[in-house]
Parts: structure tokens; C-alpha cells; sequence
């Protein structure tokens, strides 16, 4: 008999990824409060009462708790909704299950540290910037400090979802290509780790599987910045040489990006390695792979670059 596990915040890029890999060898039950997919069904996790109704009903064996909102901006703006969102209904999810007595996931993120480091390890100290680090740091620590038993997972550059799902720099340079932009102004200051949303998938399976609870950096192998994603994705999309990257600093972009970000949010993964359980692969070989997964209508299709014109891209 299959075991259960109840994703909550599931209609992301995140849960696109956890459906797919969780779901032949598990009963899952998939909820958000935007149904955009056939085997999602409607919850607000924010809803402290319905959210527990609806996961004791299903009677799982694992709570995961993936939603949140990741866009800094908005989360400036919107401080209040901002950790209603992002803090109060992890709490909600801790309460419940640690009343079923079962194992919690939660995800949280590289944004958290400030970024005066060049490297973080799984005990390096957050210092968060914004309310959206905030937020989600004061997630964690909740978690930490109050779930029974629980996995929580920090994320670097999250890309994956493919083009309906990814709101993230991946896909924010492709659809300005498939537009017919040829001229890519990218920040040269910032510096962090990609995270491909499958695998970061199939490493919190294999940590679930082997019961190793506890807190893990969990991201894609390799160094980069904003800059070297942007050139190894125009190398994988051929289009290296019709396209031109221009270096510039975050204050170009500081009217459109103006939510603090770290100088640096590369995430080591040493708990993995030292538990000789990290299944991440290089970010290189993972951003092909999500590339050739998920856009293979943009790689079939004849890209046309015949007019120069600026984009913005951050």
C-alpha cells in the first residue's frame, strides 16, 4: 500500500515538479489556492481551519508545505500578506503536523544569508534582507524550532515549470528571445546557484525515503552569476553568437528590482555530501535538461533576431 503525502502550494514550479516525481510511487493530494492544473483541488493554506480539515481528511503520511510568494517586489509592497503568506501558514502547517504526527517539509531559500560571504554551508547564520528573506527565515526558524520531525530544504535560483510556471530569469530571457530581442542587458553582481525543480524534487524524495530528517542546502553543483546562466543558456539555445550579453550593475535595473538583494547566495551543499546524499546535479548539465524538457516548441521553431532592440532582463 502506497504511502500518502498531502503537498500544499502545489500550482508553482515547485509543485509541478514534486507531482511529477512523487506521483507514481505515492498517493498524493495536491492543493493551492490557484487551480491550474487537473490534479490540483483548491485550498488556502493561509486559511488556518480549512487547511486542517483538508489534511486530516486525507489522513497523510507526510505534510509538504511548498508554497510562497517569491516575487521581492511584491513582497516589499505587501509586507502584511507578505508573511500571512510566507510565515503565518508555515506555522499552520507545523500545528498540523505535528498533531498527526508526521513529518513536515518545508522549503526555503539562499535569500536568506546577506550575501557578504561567498559561500554558505547548511550552518552558516541568515542575516535576511528584505521582508521576502524575512519572511521566509522566520519560516524556517519556526519550523525548526517546533516541528517534531521535519525536512526543510534551502533552494538557490530556482528554475523549472517550463513556460506557463516559470516566473524566474529562465524564462524571462527566453520569452524576450522568442520576441526577437538581440541585445541582453544582465547584472554582473550577483552571484548564486541555480536549482533545477526536478532534481532538487528527487533529492528531498531520496531524503525522505532514508528518514534523514533535519535542515539541508540543497542546489545544483557549480559556481555562476546572472551573467554566466545567461551566456550558458544562449550556448544551449544556439544562439551564442546572435546574441550579445551587456554587463551592467543591479542600479540599472533599481527603478523595476528595487527589493534588497544579496551580493552573493551561492549555497553549499555540505550536509548532503558529508551524508553522501547529494543527487544535484552540475547546474550546466541541469539546464540543458530543463531546456530540452520543456521547451522543445522554442527549440523547433526558427528564431528570427532581425531587429536590435534593448531588453531588460534582472
Amino acid at each position: 500500500m502506497k504511502k500518502k503525502i498531502y503537498i500544499a502550494g502545489a500550482g508553482g514550479m515547485l509543485g509541478q515538479a514534486f507531482h511529477r516525481i512523487f506521483k507514481d510511487d505515492y498517493e498524493i493530494k495536491c492543493t493551492d489556492k490557484d487551480v491550474n492544473e487537473s490534479w490540483l483541488s483548491f485550498l488556502d493554506f493561509r486559511d488556518f481551519q480549512n487547511y486542517k480539515k483538508d489534511v486530516e481528511a486525507f489522513k497523510p503520511d507526510y505534510l509538504f508545505h511548498l508554497g510562497a510568494y517569491t516575487d521581492l517586489e511584491f513582497c516589499e509592497l505587501n509586507a502584511d500578506d507578505t508573511y500571512l503568506t510566507n510565515t503565518t501558514s508555515v506555522e499552520n502547517a507545523v500545528f498540523i503536523a505535528n498533531k498527526l504526527n508526521i513529518p513536515l517539509l518545508y522549503i526555503s531559500t539562499a535569500g536568506i544569508f546577506d550575501g557578504k560571504k561567498d559561500f554558505y554551508d547548511d550552518w552558516d547564520e541568515p542575516n535576511p534582507l528584505g521582508h521576502y528573506a524575512r519572511s521566509k527565515y522566520m519560516g524556517e526558524r519556526f519550523v525548526r524550532e517546533n516541528a517534531k520531525r521535519f525536512i526543510i530544504c534551502r533552494a538557490g535560483w530556482m528554475m523549472g515549470g517550463g513556460p506557463d510556471k516559470d516566473k524566474k530569469f529562465i524564462n524571462k530571457i527566453i520569452k524576450q528571445l522568442n520576441a526577437g530581442k538581440r541585445d541582453l542587458y544582465i547584472v554582473n553582481d550577483k552571484d548564486g546557484t541555480p536549482t533545477y525543480t526536478v532534481d532538487f524534487a528527487k533529492n528531498v524524495k531520496l531524503l525522505v525515503e532514508k528518514e534523514y530528517w533535519g535542515l539541508y542546502n540543497m542546489v545544483c553543483g557549480g559556481e555562476t552569476s546572472r551573467m554566466g546562466v545567461a551566456l550558458e543558456l544562449l550556448k544551449v539555445l544556439g544562439l551564442e553568437n546572435q546574441v550579445r550579453c551587456h554587463e551592467v550593475t543591479s542600479s540599472y535595473f533599481e527603478n523595476t528590482y528595487f527589493a534588497p538583494r544579496p551580493p552573493s547566495e551561492r549555497l553549499v551543499n555540505k550536509k548532503l555530501e558529508l551524508r553522501n546524499l547529494n543527487i544535484m546535479q552540475d547546474w550546466r548539465i541541469a539546464l540543458r535538461e530543463y531546456i530540452n524538457d520543456y521547451y522543445t516548441d522554442f527549440l523547433t521553431t526558427e528564431v528570427q533576431l532581425p531587429v536590435k532592440e534593448e531588453i531588460i532582463i534582472s
